[in-house]
Parts: C-alpha cells; sequence; structure tokens
C-alpha cells in the first residue's frame, strides 16, 4: 500500500503543475523519492488515524453533503501530510490536493495501479476491516440468528424468474438451487404474494413495517377533512402515514427490537435510521441518529472516490441509452432530461453504494433485524421500461449487492438470515396522454364540461429515487408546490395520478360524492369516463348499493354482487374484487377512483403518469411481488393459501423474527444433480 502511494504521489507530481516534491531550485531523485515515501506514509497514517474521527464528527450531516465534504476533507490531510515531511519542499494548492488525495486514496484501496470500480471483494474487505475494530470493542454477539431483509423495489415475482433464466441473477439462482452444471443446494424458497389495489411503495412498505395500510389508497391523494393532498414520497406525509399507522396497530414496528432502517420510506420502528423519508424533517438527535448506517461507507474515503466515478459513468450511461433510444425513435418511450439522469445515477450507485455498507455495518454490529430498499431498478424501469437492456444491468447489479451482503455475514458475529422481497412489481405500457393525446386530467375536465388547454401540463413522475435524494439533503422538499391545490372554483375537480391508478375528487363538496350526486352535477362525467377505451372501470361510492363498479356499455356492479359478476374487474384476474372492496372502505377513498385499461395479452397497462413502466393499480405484473426465504424458516403459508396484502406479509416477517428467539433446526434440501 505504502509503496503504491509513493509511487502514485511521483506520478501526481509530474503530472500536476500545482503540485510538487522537491524545491525551486531542484532536488536529487533519490531525495524527490523519498519525500514522495514520507508524504505518502503521512497520508496513510492520518487517513487511518485521524479520518475516522473527523467523519464521526460530521455523521449529522446529510448523506450527500458529506459525501461532497469527503473530497475537500482528504485534501486537507494531503497538505498537512505534506507539511509533516521533513525537508518542506513539498506543496500542492489546495484545488490540487483534493485530486491528489482522492487519486491516491482510490489507488491505494485498490492495490492494482488504478481504480476498481467493480472490485466487489476489495470493498468487502475494507469495509470488514472497519467492522473489526470496531467489534473489538463490543460484547460477543447472540448466538441467536439475526434476519436482513432486502426490499428489491419494483423487481416482480415473473421478472426475477426470467432474470434468473438469462444468467442475471446467479446469487438468487445459486439460492433457488439453479443448475449450473454441478450439484447444486436450494437455500431458499420463493414464494409470490399480492398486493393490495395501491401497488406502490408507499402502501406496500408502511404494510411490511408497520403492520398497517389502513386508509392509503394511492401514492397521492387528498384528503377532503384536511384540505391536503397526501403524498407517500412527501416527508411529512411519510412521517404523518407512519404515526397513523402506528397509532391504529399500536405497535412501533417491525424493526422495533434492536432493528435498522436504511433506504425506506418508513422507519419500522428502528433505532438506527439512514436515508429514512419519514424522519427527513426531524432535527437529528439521539432517537433518529443514522452515525451507524453512514459510518460504515465514509470511514474509507476511497468508498466515495469509488461512487462518484461510477456516478459520474451512470450519468453518462444514461444520456448514451436515451440518446439511443431517440435516434431509433423507440416506442413507449418518455422524456429523460433534465435532473433524470443525476436521479438515476443516485438511485443506481449512491443509494445503493451507501445503503448496502449500512447494512454490511448493521450485521458487523450484530443488530438483530435489518430492513433495506435498494430502488435502482424501480427508477430506472419507469423511465426505460421494464425488460430493457438498461433495467437488466441494474439486475445485474443488484445481485452483486446480494452476494456481498452474503459474504459479509460469513464475518458477522451472529449467524444472519438473508431474505429478499419485493414491494411491488412493475406493468409495461405506454402512458395514457402518449395513446390518445391527452391526460385523464383534461379527459376529467372534457367530462365536467369545462375547457382543455391545448398544452397539458405533465404529470408528475412519483418515482422512489426522489424520496431517497430528499431523504439524503434531509430537505422538506414537498412535491408539486402549487400543483396540487385545490381550485376555488365550485366545479374544479383534482385529478391525480398513481401510475396506472386515478383518483378524481371535488374539494368542495365535504364528503365523499355519491354516483347519484356526480351525476346530478355532471352528467356526463361518469359515462366519458367509463366508456373511454383507455380505462378499466371506475369505483364510485353509491347511494343505493353502497359502492359500484362502472364499465364501458353502461355496466354498473354493486360491490356486494362482484364475485357472481366480475364485469370489468375479470381482466384482471383473482383478487381485484377483493381489493377494490377493501380501497372502498377506506374514508380517503376518491369520490371517483379510475384504473386504466389492462391488456392481459401483453401485460400493457397505460399510466397515468410520465412513466412506461408503471405500478399504483391494478393490472399485471405491477400487483405480483415476490418473497425469498430461507429454507431454515418456516413456510410463509399453509398450502392451498395465498400470500395476499402488504399486511399479510408483515405478519410473516414477524412471525420470522420471533422464531430466532426459540431452538431453530436449520432446514437445507439435499444435495441435487440436474441434467443439463
Amino acid at each position: 500500500m505504502w509503496a503504491v502511494s509513493t509511487v502514485t504521489m511521483l506520478v501526481l507530481a509530474g503530472i500536476l503543475p500545482d503540485f510538487q516534491l522537491q524545491s525551486a531550485d531542484g532536488d536529487s531523485a533519490t531525495r524527490i523519492a523519498i519525500t514522495a515515501a514520507l508524504g505518502a506514509g503521512a497520508f496513510g497514517l492520518l487517513s487511518a488515524l485521524v479520518w475516522p474521527l473527523l467523519v464521526r464528527l460530521l455523521l449529522l450531516v446529510p448523506a450527500l453533503v458529506l459525501g461532497l465534504l469527503v473530497f475537500f476533507l482528504n485534501g486537507s490531510l494531503l497538505i498537512v501530510a505534506l507539511r509533516l515531511v521533513p525537508s518542506g519542499d513539498s506543496e500542492a494548492a489546495p484545488e490540487t490536493a483534493v485530486i491528489v488525495a482522492a487519486v491516491m486514496s482510490a489507488v491505494a484501496s485498490a492495490t492494482g495501479g488504478a481504480l476498481a470500480v467493480r472490485d466487489d471483494d476489495a470493498y468487502r474487505r475494507r469495509l470488514y476491516r472497519l467492522a473489526d475494530r470496531r467489534r473489538r470493542a463490543l460484547p460477543p454477539g447472540p448466538s441467536s440468528p439475526g434476519t436482513v431483509f432486502m426490499q428489491l423495489d419494483g423487481v416482480g415475482h415473473d421478472l426475477l424468474l426470467a432474470a434468473v433464466g438469462k444468467g442475471l441473477m446467479p446469487t438468487v439462482a445459486r439460492w433457488l438451487g439453479e443448475d449450473t452444471g454441478h450439484g447444486v443446494r436450494t437455500t431458499h424458497r420463493l414464494t409470490p404474494w399480492r398486493t393490495d389495489w395501491s401497488s406502490q411503495t408507499g402502501a406496500s412498505q408502511l404494510g411490511i413495517l408497520h403492520g398497517s395500510n389502513h386508509d392509503v389508497p394511492a401514492f397521492r391523494w387528498y384528503e377532503k377533512a384536511g384540505r391536503e393532498v397526501m403524498v407517500c414520497n412527501r416527508p411529512t406525509s411519510a412521517a404523518e402515514l407512519q404515526r397513523r399507522a402506528i397509532d391504529r396497530t399500536g405497535d412501533g414496528g417491525l424493526l422495533s427490537a434492536d432493528g435498522a432502517s436504511r433506504g425506506n420510506l418508513f422507519s419500522g420502528g428502528a433505532d438506527e435510521q439512514a436515508l429514512v423519508l419519514s424522519i427527513a424533517t426531524r432535527r437529528r438527535d439521539r432517537r433518529n441518529r443514522s452515525r451507524a448506517g453512514y459510518f460504515a461507507y465514509f470511514s474509507d474515503p476511497a468508498n466515495a472516490v469509488r461512487t462518484a466515478l461510477s456516478f459520474v459513468a451512470e450519468v453518462g450511461r444514461e444520456i448514451g441509452q436515451s440518446t439511443r433510444a431517440r435516434a431509433r425513435k423507440a416506442r413507449p418511450r418518455v422524456s429523460r432530461g433534465g435532473l433524470y439522469p443525476f436521479i438515476r445515477a443516485f438511485a443506481t450507485v449512491v443509494e445503493r453504494d451507501v445503503v448496502v455498507a449500512a447494512v454490511m455495518g448493521d450485521m458487523f454490529a450484530g443488530r438483530t433485524a435489518v430492513y433495506a430498499d435498494l430502488v435502482a431498478y424501480d427508477e430506472v424501469a419507469h423511465h426505460s421500461g421494464p425488460f430493457g437492456r438498461d433495467a437488466d444491468k441494474v439486475l445485474e447489479r443488484l445481485d452483486r449487492a446480494l452476494a456481498l451482503i452474503e459474504k459479509a455475514a460469513e464475518h458477522a458475529p451472529r449467524p444472519y438470515r438473508i431474505v429478499v422481497l419485493s414491494d411491488h412489481g412493475q406493468s409495461p405500457g405506454e402512458t395514457f396522454r402518449a395513446r390518445y393525446g391527452l391526460g385523464l386530467g383534461d379527459l376529467v375536465r372534457a367530462g365536467c364540461g369545462l375547457p382543455v388547454p391545448r398544452r397539458a401540463r405533465r404529470t408528475h413522475s412519483g418515482a422512489e429515487a426522489r424520496a431517497a435524494v430528499r431523504a439524503a439533503l434531509r430537505r422538506p422538499v414537498e412535491e408539486g408546490g402549487d400543483q396540487h391545490r385545490p381550485s376555488r372554483r365550485r366545479s374544479e375537480p383534482l385529478v391525480l395520478a398513481s401510475g396506472n391508478l386515478g383518483l378524481v375528487s371535488f374539494p368542495d363538496v365535504p364528503h365523499r360524492m355519491t354516483k347519484e350526486e356526480i351525476d346530478a352535477r355532471h352528467p356526463a362525467l361518469l359515462t366519458t369516463l367509463a366508456n373511454h377505451p383507455g380505462i378499466g372501470f371506475l369505483l364510485v361510492r353509491s347511494e343505493r348499493h353502497g359502492g359500484v363498479v362502472l364499465g364501458a356499455y353502461g355496466a354498473e356492479i354493486p360491490l356486494d354482487r362482484l364475485d357472481d359478476d366480475p364485469g370489468p374487474l375479470e381482466v384482471f384476474g383473482p383478487g381485484a374484487a377483493d381489493a377494490v372492496r377493501r380501497t372502498h372502505s377506506f374514508p380517503n377513498t376518491a369520490d371517483i377512483m379510475v384504473n386504466s385499461a389492462y391488456d392481459p395479452a401483453d401485460g400493457e397497462v397505460l399510466a397515468f403518469e410520465e412513466q412506461i413502466g408503471s405500478h399504483g393499480g391494478l393490472g399485471g405484473a405491477q400487483g405480483r411481488p415476490f418473497l425469498l426465504s430461507p429454507l431454515a424458516l418456516s413456510a410463509p403459508l399453509d398450502d392451498g393459501e395465498d400470500l395476499v396484502g402488504a399486511e399479510h406479509v408483515h405478519r410473516v416477517l414477524r412471525r420470522w423474527l420471533g422464531e430466532a428467539n426459540g431452538p431453530q433446526v436449520p432446514v437445507e434440501a439435499e444435495p441435487q444433480e440436474r441434467a443439463a
């Protein structure tokens, strides 16, 4: 390490004009080499001894800000190291010192003459050395197994199987006992589950972590009592939803007992939290600090260098991919300009690296339960499509992250069981606007007899990566600003979108309107919506039937008759009627709930947002996520039982955590030879 750093310093001194290792009069090659060796040694010692102390002092700084400070602090350490050299001839300009320190840290960590961005083994070794130092000060870990829950945001059950079949996820394939030409041993079981009608992270993760997603009808909705639009990835809304769930269940959450929450919308009751949106607006204190999560990552400045280079590469990759898509005139396609390349790079690089490092730190610390969300696939699939090459590359990297966590478990002070799950899937398809030339809001206005603007504003996308950015910045950024403020005009409807689920509310009416009231106010509205070819069905309240599903050609089916006559719900498959009935019971269900059309032949839906891979309603792969669990845990279901709803998943995960307190008999399938 010292020799490599010395050579690196000599090379940089020869390249950079503002960095020198000799006096103005010149020195011999031997003296310059000695100066470089002393400078590199001093920098290495300061990095090993002083750097961890600096990071601990700055851990209350937002993660992204700390990531930028890493480079400047590292450069400052280099300047100090050069001044400690006895000759006193070496010096560097501040901006040059930042570059030199970054390069030296990267090269020293890779120890190969160049930064190995994909060297996960080297990355693991660095974190393990850190953990070993921390672990020496801790008492021996418990013998009972801990549990790590890794959420692969947006990865559906069928997509996971397809990725395994294509060889994109060898770690998952090995767990499932897929034959690779040698004897294999199955260690995990794969179980599909069915989401609620609101197939999106807010509803699913709230139910999984806190045991209740009652009254979460969509990703965004209007609450008439408080005259407020709730948005799941808005920090204030996430905090309120978490509070309501805790009040309803009387329980802090899945992670209340020595847990850690990483990269999530909600805390799950964990003591240790990092990149958690529901605490993004709180003032940092001991109750919501994230020191353990960030320290595992930022304690080595080379991590920030590694991530920064990958970040830049990912931005370039996205610009290249979107340019090729435009050149090919690929369809469907949505805009991928503006800040999106940077948001994608944050989701696929920064959030992944910080969350994985935090999870590994939690395992080395021996925590009982860890729940982490990796949002990379979901973000890319929204804009590039669920099945393209862009999404495939992300799945490969997610599999490497799982392999990294699996390797870290080998060095943890207690055994760990790794459970992988998803919160929803993704359904492909054009946007509603691209197919028909107008958005859902325009169609609603037309049905109300209101003027439709020629140039309609595009619906804001609610991808989860934006929530992670807010959590990293700890800024109470409110989505949409004035966009969602109710109009003062009496008949002006408020139209919100959650993937292929639309919600229409009339803010001037304090209660949930009935079909009869809507027909009296806007006689053509419900007929216009129900008969539109891009809309699958509507849900409205009825004075006569309590609630009805409306479809094309005058279909009107009361909710209590859906089992016998599903009508427009038939195409959406089993469970659709129960999901609709449950949402109908929520106090804040919109006046009109609109689900887009669904084509079962190709699994396509029509998103009301600007997304060509979407989720949030009924239809296709979005409603069929997965649960991948070790065979050492009890089966999630009895024979013939279906796993339905996020609250059911919560009960399964809580049962597994409880099993760790009793006697455990590891279950492992016998080796099996399969024909090639």
